[in-house]
């Protein structure tokens, strides 16, 4: 376990002592394990860009694995394994890998080092919201995970750490949102270094609270009661309230490889394929079938040109003509369900032959620019989460149901915008189709949460997370020869070096599992 718990703290502590005089050797009784000057607000920026920003994870969590499981692309070889059931334990745990030795560790550093200090409150109370967010994407992956122990290699020698259970994580979330929330302070300590709100106190007590909210929605089928009563305090703490609290990182315009954070790590897996990912049938017919405007604003057509999408020509309104609007079927490749090419007459380049992987549609450029936002959390989640607790509880946070709803799909269609390029909806098209979408009587929630999992678009771990938590939309497995399974996966497996290195603590999380670390079981808040 000394590998994956130890390590990107090293690298910062060495670089952070090699910046100060050779000569002053300081006190020789400090801790040696520990920096005495490491500056939390760094590690907190580290962590934040390294969240959205590093390749090696986001390409396969959104890209092979999460977007393709819950149907929103595929078609290509990066999506085969999500999008087909493949079972590869690289993808399933590079999450683990890469987060525990590097972000865990830095922010339980962070956490620590500033506890108790009155200079640093605010600090403090950030990257204990930041900690929060960070276990809670991999808790909600993996289930049963290393939390309580996590990162105490060096300040406590704990280099194979319990796992606790997940119903136990959740408490401590909560606990943890609550008092962070209530201890931040406008006329305390300024946060530097942050790169989600640029140190808005105001803004991290609402991220604080609308994280509760959507963490507290997550328990809806294990524990109703609590559920119940975790969001109305999350609500009554204070949530989102306008796309101007959306919690975003605002992305360079840089390509990046494995070890430069600087662009969206989500669209640079797209846009550096030698074929950019295609959208899913499933998304397409529900976007066609209700009359969504999204539709013509993100699903495009493009001539193609290998490693360089920004220099295709945008030929949809050529295609929908001819076609309408076609993806890939949710168990098929490109190549699959072969269509007959065709002519089409596009300006500047005559006539020109469009191939059977041309008239397969991709998500507009816009969402795979390098330095497109990835959207953190949300208002459109906020006021679809406050919808689906509304008509669960039968509570009036606010709105009733089919307001939170209406509220909900006017913001997720508003912040499009917010991407390069990105459409600005009229209100008009928005109103239409929220008149024309209304609730059905014994679908209500069907209909939330499909909003949702539209709104998620680029944040894969989360629409899977919502599906799993939800039910919707209610997905179909795919079918396709090369699946190893014929079921939707439901968690990610843990990664082989836990099974050689920290077997007891292993085989106990497993035990828990029901004796097999399998992808196809359940984590505790996905009861079925």
């Amino acid at each position: 376990m000394k590998r994956l718990y130890k390590g990107k703290l090293f690298l910062i502590a060495t670089l952070s002592l090699l910046s100060t005089s050779c000569n002053d050797f300081g006190d020789l009784n400090t801790d040696p394990t520990k920096s005495a000057n490491l500056d939390a607000s760094k590690q907190l920026t580290l962590v934040q860009i390294r969240f959205s920003g590093d390749l090696e994870v986001n390409e396969k969590l959104a890209g092979v694995m999460t977007m393709p499981i819950v149907q929103q692309v595929g078609g290509i070889w990066l999506n085969r394994y999500g999008q087909m059931y493949i079972k590869s334990k690289p993808y399933l745990t590079s999450l683990w890998d890469f987060t525990y030795g590097n972000d865990v560790l830095n922010i339980i550093d962070a956490v620590e080092r500033t506890k108790g200090n009155p200079q640093q409150s605010n600090l403090n109370a950030v990257c204990r919201i930041m900690k929060v967010y960070e276990f809670a994407r991999m808790t909600d992956l993996y289930g049963d995970i290393p939390y309580f122990q996590a990162g105490k290699a060096y300040t406590e020698g704990i280099v194979r750490p319990e796992y606790t259970p997940q119903e136990q994580i959740y408490d401590d979330f909560f606990k943890e949102l609550s008092e962070a929330s209530a201890q931040l302070d406008a006329s305390k300590d300024p946060v530097s270094g942050d790169l989600f709100y640029n140190g808005n106190i105001a803004a991290w007590k609402k991220f604080a609270n609308s994280l509760h909210l959507r963490l507290a929605m997550r328990l809806v089928k294990v524990n109703p009661t609590k559920a119940k009563t975790e969001a109305e305090a999350a609500f009554n703490a204070g949530v989102f309230t306008s796309n101007g609290d959306i919690c975003m990182l605002k992305h360079e315009n840089v390509q990046n490889d494995y070890s430069d954070y600087r662009g969206n790590g989500v669209s640079v897996a797209f846009n550096q394929s030698e074929v950019v990912p295609r959208v899913c049938n499933t998304f397409i017919q529900q976007l066609r079938d209700t009359n969504d405007p999204r539709l013509k604003y993100l699903v495009k057509y493009y001539l193609d040109m290998p490693y360089k999408p920004f220099e295709r020509t945008d030929v949809t309104e050529q295609v929908v003509a001819k076609i309408g609007y076609q993806g890939v079927a949710k168990g098929s490749y490109i190549w699959d369900d072969w269509m007959s090419g065709f002519d089409i007459e596009v300006p500047g380049k005559g006539t020109v032959t469009l191939t059977n992987n041309e008239q397969k549609a991709q998500l507009d450029n816009c969402m795979i620019r390098n330095n497109a936002p990835f959207l953190h959390l949300t208002y459109a989640e906020v006021e679809l989460l406050l919808a689906d607790a509304a008509f669960r509880f039968g509570v009036n946070w606010g709105g009733d149901a089919e307001s939170h709803y209406k509220k909900g799909i006017a913001a997720a269609m508003s912040q499009l915008s917010l991407y390069p390029g990105g459409p600005v909806i009229p209100a008009s098209e928005i109103n239409t189709f929220i008149q024309g979408n209304g609730f059905v009587p014994g679908r209500e929630l069907q209909a939330i949460n499909t909003q949702l999992w539209i709104a998620l678009l680029m944040n894969g771990p989360e629409a899977y997370a919502n599906w799993r938590r939800s039910g919707f939309p209610a997905l179909t497995p795919a079918h396709n020869p090369d699946s190893e399974e014929t079921s939707i996966p439901r968690r990610f497996e843990y990664p082989l070096t836990e099974q050689e290195q920290n077997a007891a603590n292993y085989n106990k999380a497993v035990q828990a599992l029901g004796g097999a670390d399998s992808w196809l079981k359940n984590v505790w808040w996905d009861k079925q």
